[in-house]
């Protein structure tokens, strides 16, 4: 069914940075009152308007936790929550303008394109570039007075986690959002440039320049044309610099800064952190235990790197080194993405008519799916020429045992598990979009394929045992290597016998694209095989093995990818032959063909898109003429 395409990765729902410890016990404890429906908005908003600083952050901070929640959103829409926080961006105190930030960064990643629309008919623009420009010279009034060491640490400090926020914000609501990319100006560019282009070290200025990349990338069709190759190639180079970092040498030693850093102070009097005492119970896999309210069960929240007192600028370190590397390769996934058809174009193009397809069978558009995915040439060389392949296929390798058993030794740090975890997904997933957009010569060759497809079968096979998250990355590299593995007629490196025990394992996962991705895997090494001598056995379990998937997969995507799969492994050669007729391939397609067109009529138009009907409509045309085809072999 041709290269499988990979989701854009969009923003996710954040916590508020720096979020005070008090403020989330009075965040929960006003939940309480509430009850589970209520919505805190008026008297929230209200609070904005105090003359404490104090109460404007705890207002702040509460409005922020409280949008999480979905349903609370529309309360605060209809009470012009946008239009009030704002202000809070440029207030007198820093924590204020941090939490505000918070808060309107959740409410864009978490009320969608109504908020996005709200924020810019009250024009929130205008004081987050002040803002923007304001963190920027605090970065180096922060530089430039190192001699007064704890009082511009503590600027420094600030200024950093002040600056996430908005550029949090900023990166969040400038995607897929061209009104809003309409009203922006050239401050707001040359404040994400200068960002771009600092020095400062630390790896919350890490991640502070890989959100300004971002976000700069988002804003790549609005930028002069004269200025968009220098931006992609800056760009480039920041996600570069930032996968160039060796998180599992650099975790080990913040943790290891940290316990020095402990030993020297000073004895204080022991005050329990809240926080920290929420981190201590959180479980091997980083999660926080289950909370319960009215006796029902609750999810709750379990990334507590935003909410992180004072006191633990080490693992604040290790969280915005994994978030932006996260964040690199999620912005990397979606610069080979950003060219793909658009649902609109796919709504034009598909059709379940046979009268509607051309003379070789392929309905209108199709040419583009089942070629490769189209990636401009600025984009591929600016990511060849900063070794972006390489530098993704390295981080496939992560985590390092050594970070993940100073995670698992500390409480306190077992949060950073899952975060390394999903950093090494993220660059499965990147390395199925490079393998789909690239040529094998771009990715270093024959030899550097097949180490590639080398530790992917490594990685395969302990998937099963992993979430679906990992299984889904794993298995669409694997398929992608593979598919152009054979292309180039490079011996595979995994034997059939393995690729059937993966596929089997895999066609059980409950993910579609899970399913998808073993049965097209089964297809290659089947196709692949079938050239071979004495591989007819082989074939034959390979072909029993789709026969059932397309049979009795609940999927109709699944069901046609299968369908294509036996196209491609029985489609030519004596190996072949032999085996679709021992497995009696004709009479099982002949009782197929009319269940599976019914489905298409029955379950298409209202449950798969108009992308998946399109290709399912090639497939039905191409299973008739191979029916043909399987009948003149029989008469031979």
């Amino acid at each position: 069914m041709g290269k499988s395409k990979t989701t854009k990765f969009k923003r996710p729902q954040f916590n508020s940075v720096g979020l005070p410890v008090n403020a989330v016990k009075e965040a929960d404890a006003e939940e309480e009152e509430l009850g589970e429906d209520g919505c805190p908005a008026a008297e929230l908003l209200e609070k904005l308007q105090s003359p404490s600083a104090d109460v404007r952050e705890f207002a702040c901070a509460s409005i922020s936790r409280v949008v999480q929640q979905s349903q609370t959103i529309p309360g605060f829409l209809q009470r012009d929550a946008v239009r009030r926080l704002g202000p809070m961006l440029l207030d007198s105190s820093l924590l204020v303008r941090e939490t505000a930030a918070g808060a309107l960064r959740n409410l864009s990643a978490c009320g969608g394109q109504e908020v996005c629309e709200d924020m810019v008919k009250h024009d929130v623009m205008t004081p987050l570039t002040a803002l923007l420009r304001e963190c920027c010279a605090g970065f180096e009034y922060a530089v430039s007075m190192k001699e007064q060491k704890n009082a511009v640490e503590d600027v420094a400090n600030e200024a950093t986690v002040l600056c996430a926020s908005p550029a949090h914000c900023l990166h969040t609501v400038t995607e897929d959002n061209p009104e809003l990319l309409c009203s922006l100006n050239t401050a707001v560019l040359g404040a994400l440039e200068n960002v771009l282009l600092s020095s400062q070290p630390g790896m919350a200025h890490n991640l502070l320049r890989t959100l300004a990349a971002g976000t700069l990338w988002n804003m790549k069709g609005s930028l002069p044309a004269a200025r968009q190759a220098q931006t992609v190639n800056a760009v480039v180079a920041t996600l570069s610099q930032c996968l160039d970092l060796d998180a599992g040498m650099l975790i080990p030693e913040l943790r290891q800064a940290e316990e020095v850093r402990h030993r020297n102070a000073p004895a204080a009097t022991h005050t329990e952190e809240p926080a920290a005492a929420e981190l201590e119970e959180m479980d091997e896999e980083g999660e926080a235990p289950k909370q319960r309210r009215n006796g029902k069960a609750m999810k709750v929240d379990n990334d507590f790197s935003d909410l992180l007192p004072r006191g633990k600028e080490e693992l604040r370190e290790a969280t915005a080194l994994l978030t932006a590397q996260q964040t690199s390769l999620e912005i990397i996934v979606n610069m080979c993405c950003s060219d793909d058809p658009s649902d609109d174009e796919w709504e034009e193009e598909s059709s379940s008519d046979e009268s509607d397809l051309g003379p070789d069978g392929l309905c209108d558009g199709l040419s583009n799916l089942m070629s490769p995915l189209c990636l401009s040439a600025e984009v591929q060389g600016a990511l060849i020429n900063h070794s972006i392949p390489e530098k993704v296929l390295k981080k496939t390798e992560f985590p390092r045992n050594e970070a993940m058993d100073v995670c698992h030794q500390n409480p306190s740090w077992r949060g950073l598990i899952k975060k390394m975890q999903r950093v090494q997904s993220r660059a499965l997933t990147g390395l199925h979009s490079i393998l789909s957009t690239m040529d094998a010569e771009s990715l270093g060759g024959a030899s550097a394929l097949q180490q590639a497809a080398q530790h992917l079968s490594t990685l395969v096979f302990g998937a099963i045992t992993k979430d679906e998250e990992f299984l889904e990355a794993v298995i669409s590299a694997m398929r992608s290597l593979l598919q152009m593995i054979a292309s180039k007629n490079i011996p595979q490196c995994m034997t059939p016998q393995q690729m059937m025990s993966l596929s089997e394992a895999a066609t059980r996962c409950d993910v579609v694209s899970v399913r998808v991705n073993a049965v097209a895997i089964l297809g290659i090494t089947g196709s692949t095989l079938a050239k071979e001598k004495g591989t007819a056995e082989t074939l034959q379990m390979i072909g029993n093995a789709l026969l059932q998937v397309a049979t009795r997969d609940a999927n109709l995507v699944v069901n046609g990818e299968a369908l294509d799969a036996l196209f491609d492994v029985f489609a030519d050669g004596d190996e072949a032959e032999t085996a679709a007729k021992n497995i009696h391939l004709l009479p099982a397609l002949k009782a197929l063909q009319p269940v599976f067109k019914a489905k298409i009529r029955k379950e298409g138009r209202g449950k798969y898109s108009p992308q998946q009907l399109c290709v399912l409509d090639n497939i039905k045309v191409n299973l008739r003429r191979f029916i043909g085809y399987l009948e003149k072999v029989v008469k031979k």
